[in-house]
């Protein structure tokens, strides 16, 4: 983390300070920004504000100490919820605009991972939170001299592939377009259709009908 690089940016944009909150890794954010390590999700709440000026002061809970552990700046433990908000009157105090990861209607969901009632929590103290997007924008978005020179190398090297693919085409010889013939298959040859007979006509066994047999009784003597 560049301390003096993220104070001389919130001052550049009218804040009081930046203030950083997580539990359970919702926010990556946090951790990229600040360089934190951390090998599993904090089951506490913590928090760390970078003041526009002055050392920073970070809070976690006892039973997780160390959690900003390389951070500079006061830690301050906590354990009940009387403690906690305590702590967070002392982070906040003397500032009135501070910058959290929140997009106002989440706009910017990529931003918004704060959760409203913790928001709602830093509000009751007097203090205004507004939206860290410009920040993270700054110090997470933005591409590094050596991530923008790769990106345009990119670019340079499409255009020559382009430029080769189009110059190959308008030196190829002109042909004459290929006809197709088309062949028959014996699926779709013609076939005679079966004569139908009529429905009048007699069928073939009554065409010549056999005179009935007679049968003569015995001459009687």
């Amino acid at each position: 983390m560049n301390l003096e690089n993220i104070q001389q940016e919130i001052r550049k944009q009218n804040l009081d300070g930046w203030l950083f909150f997580d539990h359970h890794l919702r926010d990556p954010l946090s951790y990229r920004v600040l360089g934190l390590n951390v090998a599993k999700g904090p089951t506490r709440r913590w928090y760390y504000m970078i003041p526009a000026h002055g050392e920073p002061q970070g809070m976690e809970h006892r039973i997780e100490r160390n959690t900003l552990a390389g951070l500079p700046g006061e830690k301050i433990a906590y354990s009940s919820w009387t403690e906690q908000l305590a702590a967070l009157k002392k982070l906040t105090a003397g500032l009135k605009r501070v910058a959290m990861q929140y997009s106002p209607m989440c706009a910017i969901p990529y931003v918004s991972t704060v959760d409203a009632g913790t928001v709602e929590l830093v509000r009751s103290l007097g203090v205004d939170v507004v939206s860290s997007a410009e920040l993270i924008q700054v110090f997470e978005a933005r591409w590094s001299p050596d991530a923008l020179e790769s990106h345009l190398e990119a670019g340079r090297r499409v255009d020559r592939v382009r430029a080769a693919a189009s110059s190959s085409f308008a030196s190829a010889p002109a042909t004459a377009p290929r006809s197709r013939k088309w062949k028959c298959r014996p699926s779709c040859a013609t076939v005679s259709p079966r004569p139908v007979s009529s429905p009048t006509a007699a069928p073939s066994w009554a065409a010549t009908p056999t005179p009935p047999t007679r049968i003569t009784s015995p001459a009687k003597k």
